[in-house]
């Protein structure tokens, strides 16, 4: 088990990744919002984490509240993965793109980042202070 990193800042560097590629997805989206028949993209990432940890939280039950919390072993695992939703359009075209919704998408996806970043160089600081004092 490594000390200065926790499950936790694995799975917080796996979230910052993930809204890296839902960034990418939204912008790729946005920049297809007139071509007929694209179907916009979205990620899939607090899903798939939330999977993982009900499957572990059943393999794994503590027996005593001071009992080590070991609900992340999978953590390394979950990765985020790009779906294409090919729900119909209201769109005459096929293009089931919708600006609204992309654009509020983005900014929260861009305060989602910086905070994660901010919770993840706060942990790495006060490590960093740990080891040279």
């Amino acid at each position: 088990m490594n000390l200065l990193v926790t499950p936790l800042m694995i799975m917080m560097e796996n979230k910052l990744e993930a809204s890296a590629l839902r960034q990418k997805v939204i912008a790729n989206n946005l920049a297809n919002i007139d071509t007929p028949g694209f179907k916009k993209s979205h990620v899939e990432f607090e899903d798939v984490l939330r999977q993982v940890q009900n499957k572990d939280r059943l393999s794994l039950h503590k027996t005593d509240t001071r009992h080590i919390d070991l609900s992340f072993t999978n953590i390394e695992a979950v990765k985020a993965r790009v779906e294409i939703d090919n729900s119909t359009s209201l769109r005459n075209d096929g293009n089931n793109v919708d600006v609204d919704k992309e654009m509020a998408e983005l900014a929260k996806n861009g305060l989602d980042y910086q905070a994660f970043a901010q919770i993840l160089a706060d942990k790495y600081s006060g490590r960093k202070k740990l080891i040279t004092g």
